[in-house]
């Protein structure tokens, strides 16, 4: 995990680099789950205020390096990406929220299809699936 951290960190050079970013970034890249907006502003409450951790985490989504995945009952969460950035990137994978711990998974195995009507062009697309995560289907 450390050596993907530095990879991004080089990668972020390449923009508009702050401390907030930097601190915004190590958060979500060393949590366990996928954190929401109130989550990240509280771990980061003493550091930075509300109006910059938005403008980072939305900037850290526009520069791929992390992404933003809408919860089935609509809260919205931020993850590191875990691709290499040489080729460009979409986060058109399936996430599985637990109803138990709350936990969200990229499943990148899984791919989704489906069929749009000819008129109609896709530019984004967010499959969530809704269940028990594997160690919460074990313990409940």
């Amino acid at each position: 995990m450390q050596g993907f951290c530095i990879v991004i960190l080089q990668e972020m050079k390449k923009t508009s680099y702050t401390i907030a970013k930097k601190d915004a970034l190590e958060l979500i890249m060393h949590s366990d789950a996928a954190l929401s907006n109130s989550k990240t502003l509280k771990l980061t409450e003493d550091l930075r205020d509300k109006v910059t951790i938005y403008r980072t985490l939305d900037c850290l989504v526009n520069e791929d390096v992390i992404h933003k995945i809408a919860t089935p009952d609509g809260i919205v969460k931020y993850t590191s990406c875990h691709h290499h950035h040489d080729k460009k990137h979409t986060h058109n994978h399936v996430h599985s929220s637990c109803e138990n711990c709350l936990s969200i998974t990229c499943l990148d195995s899984v791919k989704p299809t489906f069929v749009m009507p000819e008129n109609y062009l896709v530019k984004q697309v967010n499959f969530s699936l809704s269940g028990l995560c594997p160690i919460c289907r074990v313990t409940k």
